[in-house]
Protein backbone atom coordinates (compact mmCIF):
# COMPACT_ATOMS: atom_id res chain seq x y z
CA UNK A 1 0.00 0.00 0.00
CA UNK A 2 2.28 2.46 -1.51
CA UNK A 3 -0.13 5.33 -1.45
CA UNK A 4 -1.71 6.01 2.06
CA UNK A 5 -5.51 7.43 2.70
CA UNK A 6 -6.82 8.44 5.64
CA UNK A 7 -10.25 8.88 6.24
CA UNK A 8 -10.91 11.49 9.17
CA UNK A 9 -14.46 11.71 10.37
CA UNK A 10 -15.46 14.90 12.16
CA UNK A 11 -12.97 16.20 9.75
CA UNK A 12 -13.88 20.36 9.53
CA UNK A 13 -13.48 20.43 12.96
CA UNK A 14 -10.62 21.71 14.93
CA UNK A 15 -9.32 17.91 15.61
CA UNK A 16 -10.39 16.92 12.82
CA UNK A 17 -8.46 19.50 11.06
CA UNK A 18 -5.33 19.17 13.11
CA UNK A 19 -5.43 15.37 12.08
CA UNK A 20 -5.85 16.54 8.26
CA UNK A 21 -2.86 18.58 8.72
CA UNK A 22 -0.43 16.05 10.48
CA UNK A 23 -2.06 13.32 8.22
CA UNK A 24 -0.81 15.42 5.08
CA UNK A 25 2.74 16.24 6.54
CA UNK A 26 3.13 12.40 7.20
CA UNK A 27 2.56 11.97 3.14
CA UNK A 28 -1.14 10.58 3.62
CA UNK A 29 -3.81 11.33 1.04
CA UNK A 30 -6.88 13.01 3.44
CA UNK A 31 -10.47 12.61 3.22
CA UNK A 32 -12.58 15.01 5.36
CA UNK A 33 -15.91 13.70 6.01
CA UNK A 34 -18.29 15.89 8.20
CA UNK A 35 -22.29 16.89 9.34
CA UNK A 36 -21.60 20.82 8.12
CA UNK A 37 -21.84 21.61 4.61
CA UNK A 38 -18.55 23.59 4.41
CA UNK A 39 -15.25 22.86 5.36
CA UNK A 40 -13.62 26.76 6.27
CA UNK A 41 -10.13 25.98 5.54
CA UNK A 42 -8.90 27.12 2.22
CA UNK A 43 -5.21 25.46 2.78
CA UNK A 44 -7.18 22.03 3.23
CA UNK A 45 -9.81 22.80 0.88
CA UNK A 46 -7.86 23.18 -2.06
CA UNK A 47 -5.22 20.42 -1.46
CA UNK A 48 -5.17 18.30 -4.28
CA UNK A 49 -4.60 15.57 -1.55
CA UNK A 50 -7.65 16.06 0.22
CA UNK A 51 -11.00 14.92 -0.46
CA UNK A 52 -13.63 17.19 1.29
CA UNK A 53 -16.99 15.40 1.75
CA UNK A 54 -19.43 17.79 3.35
CA UNK A 55 -23.40 17.17 4.25
CA UNK A 56 -22.70 13.59 5.55
CA UNK A 57 -24.63 11.90 8.48
CA UNK A 58 -22.41 9.06 9.27
CA UNK A 59 -24.57 7.59 11.56
CA UNK A 60 -26.87 6.55 8.87
CA UNK A 61 -25.27 3.34 7.42
CA UNK A 62 -25.92 3.59 3.64
CA UNK A 63 -23.93 7.35 3.47
CA UNK A 64 -21.30 6.04 5.50
CA UNK A 65 -20.88 3.26 2.85
CA UNK A 66 -21.29 5.61 0.05
CA UNK A 67 -19.09 8.00 1.00
CA UNK A 68 -16.13 5.06 1.74
CA UNK A 69 -16.86 4.04 -1.74
CA UNK A 70 -16.35 7.46 -2.66
CA UNK A 71 -13.06 7.83 -1.27
CA UNK A 72 -11.49 4.33 -2.60
CA UNK A 73 -12.69 5.51 -5.72
CA UNK A 74 -11.05 8.32 -5.46
CA UNK A 75 -7.84 7.82 -3.87
CA UNK A 76 -7.33 4.06 -4.50
CA UNK A 77 -7.67 2.11 -0.98
CA UNK A 78 -8.52 3.47 2.75
CA UNK A 79 -5.36 2.87 4.93
CA UNK A 80 -6.69 4.08 7.92
CA UNK A 81 -10.07 5.64 9.96
CA UNK A 82 -9.86 8.22 12.61
CA UNK A 83 -13.01 8.49 14.01
CA UNK A 84 -13.34 12.40 15.71
CA UNK A 85 -16.68 12.74 14.75
CA UNK A 86 -18.42 13.38 18.57
CA UNK A 87 -20.07 16.02 21.39
CA UNK A 88 -19.85 16.86 24.80
CA UNK A 89 -22.69 17.72 26.85
CA UNK A 90 -22.53 19.32 30.46
CA UNK A 91 -25.80 19.43 32.94
CA UNK A 92 -26.99 18.40 36.20
CA UNK A 93 -29.11 14.93 36.24
CA UNK A 94 -31.56 15.93 38.40
CA UNK A 95 -32.42 18.70 36.15
CA UNK A 96 -31.45 17.22 32.66
CA UNK A 97 -33.49 15.87 29.83
CA UNK A 98 -33.41 12.21 29.24
CA UNK A 99 -32.76 12.37 25.54
CA UNK A 100 -28.78 14.09 26.11
CA UNK A 101 -28.32 10.08 26.75
CA UNK A 102 -29.57 9.32 23.66
CA UNK A 103 -27.63 12.29 21.52
CA UNK A 104 -24.28 11.76 23.82
CA UNK A 105 -25.00 8.32 22.36
CA UNK A 106 -25.89 8.91 18.69
CA UNK A 107 -22.90 11.87 18.72
CA UNK A 108 -19.88 9.77 20.12
CA UNK A 109 -20.59 5.41 19.83
CA UNK A 110 -22.92 5.43 16.39
CA UNK A 111 -20.91 7.78 14.90
CA UNK A 112 -17.75 5.45 15.32
CA UNK A 113 -19.65 2.27 15.34
CA UNK A 114 -21.36 3.09 11.52
CA UNK A 115 -18.34 4.62 10.43
CA UNK A 116 -15.87 1.60 11.51
CA UNK A 117 -19.01 -0.35 9.75
CA UNK A 118 -18.56 0.70 6.67
CA UNK A 119 -14.62 1.10 6.35
CA UNK A 120 -14.73 -2.61 7.60
CA UNK A 121 -14.96 -4.47 4.68
CA UNK A 122 -12.46 -2.45 2.57
CA UNK A 123 -9.92 -2.88 5.31
CA UNK A 124 -11.07 -7.09 5.14
CA UNK A 125 -10.31 -7.06 1.26
CA UNK A 126 -6.81 -5.26 2.13
CA UNK A 127 -6.09 -7.41 4.68
CA UNK A 128 -4.76 -4.38 6.34
CA UNK A 129 -6.33 -1.07 8.10
CA UNK A 130 -6.31 0.91 11.28
CA UNK A 131 -9.35 2.36 13.10
CA UNK A 132 -8.27 5.26 15.94
CA UNK A 133 -11.35 6.23 17.61
CA UNK A 134 -11.55 9.15 20.16
CA UNK A 135 -12.62 7.99 23.95
CA UNK A 136 -11.82 10.24 27.04
CA UNK A 137 -10.51 10.59 30.44
CA UNK A 138 -14.34 10.41 31.78
CA UNK A 139 -14.52 7.04 30.41
CA UNK A 140 -12.30 5.71 32.89
CA UNK A 141 -13.83 7.81 35.84
CA UNK A 142 -16.80 10.17 35.39
CA UNK A 143 -17.61 12.94 36.98
CA UNK A 144 -20.41 15.53 37.81
CA UNK A 145 -22.58 16.81 35.08
CA UNK A 146 -20.92 14.38 32.64
CA UNK A 147 -22.72 11.44 32.94
CA UNK A 148 -24.13 10.97 29.60
CA UNK A 149 -21.15 12.06 27.92
CA UNK A 150 -18.64 9.33 30.37
CA UNK A 151 -20.88 6.66 29.81
CA UNK A 152 -20.90 7.16 25.86
CA UNK A 153 -17.14 7.60 25.95
CA UNK A 154 -17.30 4.48 27.60
CA UNK A 155 -18.93 2.75 25.12
CA UNK A 156 -16.28 3.80 22.68
CA UNK A 157 -14.00 2.37 24.77
CA UNK A 158 -15.37 -1.28 25.11
CA UNK A 159 -16.49 -1.01 21.53
CA UNK A 160 -12.57 -0.74 20.28
CA UNK A 161 -11.31 -3.03 22.49
CA UNK A 162 -14.01 -5.77 21.53
CA UNK A 163 -13.24 -5.10 17.61
CA UNK A 164 -9.66 -5.26 18.35
CA UNK A 165 -10.13 -8.84 19.79
CA UNK A 166 -12.19 -9.52 17.08
CA UNK A 167 -10.17 -8.41 14.25
CA UNK A 168 -6.45 -8.84 15.48
CA UNK A 169 -5.92 -12.02 13.53
CA UNK A 170 -7.04 -10.34 10.42
CA UNK A 171 -4.49 -7.53 9.71
CA UNK A 172 -6.42 -4.82 11.35
CA UNK A 173 -5.70 -2.44 14.40
CA UNK A 174 -7.87 -0.68 16.56
CA UNK A 175 -7.69 1.64 19.28
CA UNK A 176 -8.44 4.80 20.69
CA UNK A 177 -7.01 7.82 22.41
CA UNK A 178 -8.17 9.06 25.17
CA UNK A 179 -7.88 12.51 25.89
CA UNK A 180 -8.71 14.87 28.89
CA UNK A 181 -9.50 18.32 27.43
CA UNK A 182 -8.77 19.64 23.90
CA UNK A 183 -7.24 23.13 24.00
CA UNK A 184 -9.95 24.37 21.48
CA UNK A 185 -11.30 27.84 21.12
CA UNK A 186 -15.23 26.67 22.29
CA UNK A 187 -13.56 24.80 25.60
CA UNK A 188 -11.69 28.65 26.86
CA UNK A 189 -14.99 30.02 26.00
CA UNK A 190 -16.75 27.43 28.26
CA UNK A 191 -13.57 27.67 31.04
CA UNK A 192 -11.93 30.95 30.49
CA UNK A 193 -10.40 30.92 33.96
CA UNK A 194 -8.24 27.57 33.52
CA UNK A 195 -4.85 27.32 32.63
CA UNK A 196 -4.47 26.15 28.88
CA UNK A 197 -1.29 25.17 28.75
CA UNK A 198 -1.98 21.95 31.21
CA UNK A 199 -4.85 21.19 28.24
CA UNK A 200 -4.01 19.03 25.33
CA UNK A 201 -3.58 20.45 22.09
CA UNK A 202 -5.64 19.40 18.86
CA UNK A 203 -2.25 19.03 16.92
CA UNK A 204 -0.69 17.29 19.95
CA UNK A 205 -3.76 14.81 19.76
CA UNK A 206 -3.61 14.43 16.58
CA UNK A 207 0.25 12.94 16.28
CA UNK A 208 -0.83 10.55 18.57
CA UNK A 209 -3.47 8.94 16.57
CA UNK A 210 -1.42 9.21 13.62
CA UNK A 211 1.08 7.55 15.28
CA UNK A 212 -1.43 4.77 16.61
CA UNK A 213 -2.54 4.57 12.54
CA UNK A 214 1.02 4.14 11.23
CA UNK A 215 3.55 0.96 10.71
CA UNK A 216 5.36 1.94 14.16
CA UNK A 217 2.16 0.90 16.14
CA UNK A 218 1.94 -2.68 14.66
CA UNK A 219 2.37 -4.12 18.08
CA UNK A 220 -0.74 -1.80 19.29
CA UNK A 221 -4.40 -3.41 18.87
CA UNK A 222 -7.04 -2.61 21.73
CA UNK A 223 -5.33 0.08 23.55
CA UNK A 224 -7.46 3.19 25.13
CA UNK A 225 -4.26 5.39 25.20
CA UNK A 226 -4.55 8.28 27.54
CA UNK A 227 -3.63 11.71 26.47
CA UNK A 228 -4.18 13.78 29.34
CA UNK A 229 -1.59 16.60 28.70
CA UNK A 230 -0.38 18.11 32.31
CA UNK A 231 -4.36 18.26 33.78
Amino acid sequence: MNARTVVITGGFGSLGRAAAKVALDQGYQVALLDMAEELVDSALADSSNVLVCGGIDITDLHQAQEVMEKVKSHFGEISALLNIAGGFHWASFEFDELDSWDRMHHMNVKTAITASKAALPHFIAQQRGRIVCVSAGAAVKGDMGIAPYAASKAGVSRFVESLAAELKDRGIRVNAVAPSIIDTAPNREAMPDEDFTKWVSPEALAKVMLFLASDDAEAITGAVLPVTGRV
